[in-house]
């Protein structure tokens, strides 16, 4: 029979969580045999997914946020190897997780250990990987400025708890988007480039990407005084923005931005003038429901 065996990588705020240790010691009564290792600074992932590798697991967990799901992911592709990942949601928004349909319930999650990996892809910019999106504009402001304290309390809801508070500081950003047959240019109020669909607590700004069908989604949300206006009157009377938004699916796109822009890469803040997002189609294997959302090619096993 074949050793089940994984090596799961926890996010260092989760050491002291009682139900990630009640799940473990579960999955390890059925027959799994999973070592843990906390991280707790910058390069830990990297560090842990070698160690992982070299003492010849096949399979690791990523437990905590879209940060440290980013994090081994890029680990495990850089390491040019086949190993698989699995998907223990733990962070306070769980964007990727949630819109891949990967349980939150810890036991439920930890059970896709035992379902077959699928090949899905991941986008890179400026030498970084990313799992699910790099967003632009307000929303990334928000994303950046929401505390880590009023998400303890709050949870998903402090995103938009910030996203109001400081609504009055609503600002658009000049950029300029080229890609294979699309060019858009002007001000922009949000912009979405994602491998997954949703970002900053569950805001849908790419609704209908996928993770295996090496493209990128491309969503921005123009910022003319009358789509301003536009989007106010929207919010205020509680209905969607999504008719709004500019979209195209692009292999790759150069974004450009003269007073630059800050983005935000599955929660890594960055700033630059100039960007080039592209997909690397199939690099990762990643333990998935069979009827996530996000794939839409068919399953080889």
């Amino acid at each position: 029979m074949t050793e089940r065996r994984a090596f799961l990588i926890l996010h260092g705020k989760q050491a002291l969580n009682e139900e990630v240790r009640r799940a473990v010691v579960k999955k390890r009564k059925r027959g799994w045999l999973l070592d843990v290792r906390l991280t707790w600074e910058a390069g830990d992932a990297q560090r842990l997914v070698n160690e992982a590798l070299a003492d010849g697991h096949r399979q690791i967990i990523a437990g905590g946020g879209d940060g440290t799901l980013r994090d081994v992911a890029q680990a495990l592709v850089l390491a040019g190897n086949d190993a698989s990942l699995s998907i223990l949601p733990l962070g306070t928004a769980n964007d990727f997780a949630r819109s891949a349909g990967v349980p939150l319930d810890l036991d439920k999650a930890l059970d896709l250990l035992d379902v077959p990996a699928r090949t899905i892809d991941m986008g890179a910019v400026d030498g970084q990987l990313f799992l699910n999106m790099a967003t632009g504009g307000f929303g990334s402001q928000v994303t950046a400025n929401t505390s880590e304290e009023l998400k303890r309390v709050l949870g998903g809801a402090a995103y938009l708890f910030t996203g109001l508070s400081r609504f009055s500081e609503l600002r658009a950003a000049y950029g300029e988007l080229n890609g294979p047959d699309f060019h858009w240019r002007g001000d922009l109020l949000a912009l979405g480039i994602g491998n997954g669909r949703q970002a900053g607590g569950g805001h849908p700004l790419c609704p209908t990407a996928l993770v295996d069908d090496g493209l990128l989604d491309i969503s921005i949300l123009p910022a003319p005084q009358e789509v301003v206006g536009a989007l106010k009157s929207l919010l205020e009377g509680g209905l969607g923005i999504d008719n709004l938004f500019v979209r195209a699916r692009l292999p790759w796109v150069e974004l450009k931005s003269a007073q630059g822009l800050d983005i935000n890469l599955d929660g890594e803040p960055l700033r630059a003038e100039h960007w080039r997002f592209e997909v690397r189609p199939g690099v990762l294997r990643v333990h998935l429901p069979s009827h996530s959302p996000l794939l839409g090619a068919v399953a080889v096993w």
